[in-house]
C-alpha cells in the first residue's frame, strides 16, 4: 500500500474581505453620487439658486470643485481599500472624517439624513482603521 502525500495549494485572493468591503463599497457609492452633485454645480450654477439662504454661504463653483475632488478621492480610496492598501485606508478615513464634519452643518436642515450619514461615516472609519490583513500562507501566525 502506498501512501501519497497530498499537497494542497491555497489560492490567495488579492481582494480584502470583512467589514472593509462595506467601507470600500460605501466610499465608491458616495464618490459616484458626489460626481452627480458636482457636475450640475459646475455646469449649471443657477440650479441651486432657489434654495434658502442660511448663515453660511459658499461659492457654488468652488463647492462643485470640492465635491468633484472629494468624489475622485473617495472612489480611489474605495477601490484601494478593496485591495487592502494602506494609503487607501488613510485617504478613506480622511474622506469619511471630512464628510462627518460637513454633515454637522446640515443637521438643522436635514436632521435624520445627517445623522444617518454621520453613523455610516463612523462605521466606515471603524472598518478602515481596524482592518488587518491576514497572512494566508500555511503555518503562519495570524492565519484565519
Amino acid at each position: 500500500m502506498s501512501h501519497q502525500s497530498a499537497t494542497t495549494r491555497q489560492v490567495v485572493s488579492p481582494w480584502a474581505s470583512g467589514p472593509i468591503t462595506f467601507a470600500a463599497a460605501m466610499l465608491v457609492i458616495t464618490g459616484v453620487l458626489q460626481i452627480f452633485i458636482a457636475i450640475p454645480a459646475l455646469l449649471y450654477d443657477k440650479i441651486y439658486d432657489g434654495t434658502a439662504q442660511y448663515l453660511f454661504a459658499i461659492n457654488l463653483a468652488a463647492w462643485g470643485w470640492i465635491q468633484l475632488v472629494t468624489a475622485i478621492a473617495a472612489i480611489g480610496a474605495g477601490y484601494g481599500a478593496l485591495r487592502g492598501l494602506a494609503w487607501a485606508r488613510i485617504v478613506g478615513i480622511a474622506v469619511a472624517g471630512i464628510s462627518m464634519v460637513a454633515e454637522f452643518a446640515y443637521i438643522p436642515h436635514f436632521p435624520l439624513w445627517s445623522i444617518l450619514v454621520i453613523a455610516i461615516d463612523v462605521v466606515i472609519i471603524w472598518a478602515l482603521a481596524t482592518y488587518r490583513a491576514y497572512d494566508a500562507r500555511p503555518g503562519q501566525p495570524g492565519r484565519r
